[in-house]
């Protein structure tokens, strides 16, 4: 009985290490309030918009307001939104889009298959009685 409860002791630490591990890998979700483009455009032209940081690929703008208001919208491709933004004042930051290493993608995709890869053959080394010669319930062919 010792040894089950160490066991699920152990379990449950792997269990709560691989949840955080793959809570820090997961995609960060935006806490901004999102507004919708149309709605961001009327706010540049109305000249609350004090700036905004548009990534790499133009796609994600992340601003504040001067109300001191932080917000997230899309762009659909807009190609005059900088020449917009220029004319009403508002400061324009870029940010490079941040990519994950292939060696880190790797590990993601593939890291649960080879857990459970894992698992099945501790599990069935603990059936065959871990390989250590006292028995176990497939040894009954040995005698």
């Amino acid at each position: 009985m010792n040894d089950m409860v160490k066991n699920l002791i152990l379990w449950a630490v792997i269990v709560v290490v691989l949840m955080s591990v793959f809570d820090n890998f997961s995609s960060n979700t935006n806490q901004t309030p999102q507004i919708s483009y149309s709605q961001f455009i009327a706010d540049v032209r109305s000249g609350q918009i004090k700036d905004v940081n548009i990534d790499s690929d133009n796609r994600t703008i992340v601003g504040h307001k001067f109300s001191g208001e932080e917000f997230t919208t899309f762009s659909p491709g807009d190609n005059k939104l900088v020449d917009e933004l220029l004319n009403y004042n508002v400061e324009i930051k870029t940010s490079p889009s941040q990519k994950r290493s292939l060696l880190v993608d790797i590990f993601i995709s593939w890291f649960p298959m080879l857990l459970l890869i894992g698992l099945w053959i501790f599990l069935m080394r603990q059936m065959q009685g871990g390989m250590s010669g006292r028995g176990g319930p497939m040894a009954f062919g040995k005698s």
